[in-house]
Order: C-alpha cells, then structure tokens, then sequence
C-alpha cells in the first residue's frame, strides 16, 4: 500500500509534494508487481490517458481478473468505444 499511496502522492502532486508524474507512476508500477490491485488500475487508465491503448487495456485486463469491478466497468467502456473486443469484455467479465 505504500507505494500505492506515494504513487497518488507523487502523481497527483499531494501533501506539499511536487507534482512529478513518472515517478508517481514508477510507484504505482512497484506496486502493482507486488500484486496491488487498485496500482494496476490506475496504471491502465494512466496509459490510456497517455494514448497507448493496448497497454492501458493489459493493465485493466489484469485487474479486472484480480476482481476489480471498476475495471471491468472501464472495459465494458473501452468496449463500446471500440477499443476492446467483445472476447476481451466477455474474459475481464469472467474474472
């Protein structure tokens, strides 16, 4: 969880710390191959922002089958945007 929550800090400029993206990222990323759920998430929104939609739907596909239920909700979403396929909405579903 720390890095999780340093990743929010830093990411989000927080707490009267300056705002430095990548290295909030870089937490989230430390997190998330711990097996921190809610980091792999955000790590799949944050790509997605960033326009790598494949990566972003990696991320979510993770924690989707981790049981996020936001994540599924972003796939489902991703889905009717037409950036993910109905097989990868119906797996993330499955968990």
């Amino acid at each position: 969880d720390a890095h999780y929550h340093l990743g929010h800090v830093y990411y989000d400029g927080d707490d009267g710390v300056a705002e430095d993206k990548p290295r909030g990222i870089h937490h989230w990323q430390l997190a998330a191959m711990k097996g921190h759920v809610s980091s792999r998430n955000n790590l799949g929104c944050t790509e997605h922002d960033n326009g790598n939609y494949q990566l972003a739907l990696q991320h979510l596909m993770i924690s989707a089958k981790m049981g996020l239920k936001w994540s599924v909700n972003v796939i489902k979403k991703r889905f009717k945007e037409g950036r993910a396929t109905k097989e990868q909405y119906a797996e993330a579903l499955q968990g």
